[in-house]
């Protein structure tokens, strides 16, 4: 992209972000650009809040039913569900307990360790999912179906570079 390209976007990302805040100036381009980042995620996540809420479900328990799939027919224990939410929930066991009282999820006991459950989707949450993932891909199709496949692994790339700082400083 050329120096007038990248210009011009600059320019649109700073007149949007000043219009959606109502505010003139940002104190350096790096509060910028995280402000850009915090209202693009909150976009995306009320959204996807909203989408869930006409299912009757939560973002999070669509998160558990979402890591699920990714792994059915075999499940996987509480703390490993944990980690691989999206946004850390402080108590995966009520979200557990909701999913599995709507029949969504169910559990049974470890093999190797009795004291720990482990969680598996059922049918019926597969078919929750079939129901909310065609309008929630349409959604955010349309707020990321503008960019390029290259622009969309550059966007990957800048904001994995926020977070593998966030992954690393918490393993020290």
């Amino acid at each position: 992209m050329t120096a007038a390209g990248i210009a011009a976007i600059t320019e649109l990302m700073t007149e949007a972000l000043s219009r959606r805040l109502k505010q003139a100036e940002f104190t350096s381009p790096e509060q910028e650009a995280l402000l850009s980042v915090l209202v693009a995620a909150s976009t995306i996540n009320e959204l996807t809040d909203n989408l869930c809420a006409e299912h009757r479900i939560t973002r999070a328990q669509y998160n558990v039913l979402r890591i699920l799939r990714g792994v059915y027919p075999e499940g996987h224990p509480r703390s490993e569900i944990a980690c691989r939410m999206l946004d850390r929930a402080p108590d995966i066991t009520r979200l557990l307990d909701r999913l599995e009282a709507r029949r969504l999820v169910r559990r049974t006991r470890g093999s190797e360790d009795q004291r720990q459950t482990v969680a598996f989707i059922t049918a019926k949450g597969i078919k929750l999912l079939d129901a909310i993932r065609p309008q929630l891909d349409t959604e955010l199709n349309a707020l990321v179906g503008k960019f390029s496949a290259g622009e969309c692994h550059e966007l990957s790339r800048l904001c994995a570079a926020i977070f593998e700082g966030e992954s690393q400083e918490g393993s020290r």
